[in-house]
């Protein structure tokens, strides 16, 4: 009989970006959208604050990480990332207090104010005119 592998599942949102992160124990490899991490992200920014989850527990080495993400732009996409990384970490039992302790668990809220009418953009209002 064949070995059935677990996956652990979280999502993650972030600007507007929505994340789809499914984890189970591998050698490491971490796949976005189809694609090697490093070949999807423009700078090694975003994969070091993807991966903190994985680095804060020691558990590089330990799952194999394959996520969907859509909406927004790299920043976004890499905080949504995170965030499910992060939830699914839980899922697998791994510790809370450490990923808490971080941060890792707090969903990131700030989205662009939408612009309003009247008005040149949220907040910003016409020039004034005297005369």
């Amino acid at each position: 009989m064949a070995k059935k592998t677990t996956a652990f599942y979280g999502t993650g949102r972030r600007k507007t970006s929505v994340a789809r992160v499914y984890i189970k124990s591998g050698k490491g490899k971490i796949t976005v959208n189809g694609l090697d991490v490093r070949a999807y992200f423009p700078h090694e920014t975003e994969v070091i604050d993807l991966t903190q989850p994985l680095t804060l527990l020691g558990a590089t080495e330990k799952y194999d990480v394959e996520a969907f993400v859509k909406g927004g732009g790299f920043n976004g996409q890499a905080g949504a990332l995170r965030l499910g990384l992060a939830r699914a970490l839980l899922e697998a039992n791994e510790d809370r207090a450490t990923l808490k302790a971080a941060g890792m668990l707090t969903r990131n809220a700030r989205v662009k104010e939408r612009k309003k009418y009247g008005l040149k953009a949220a907040r910003r209002a016409p020039q004034f005119s005297k005369r």
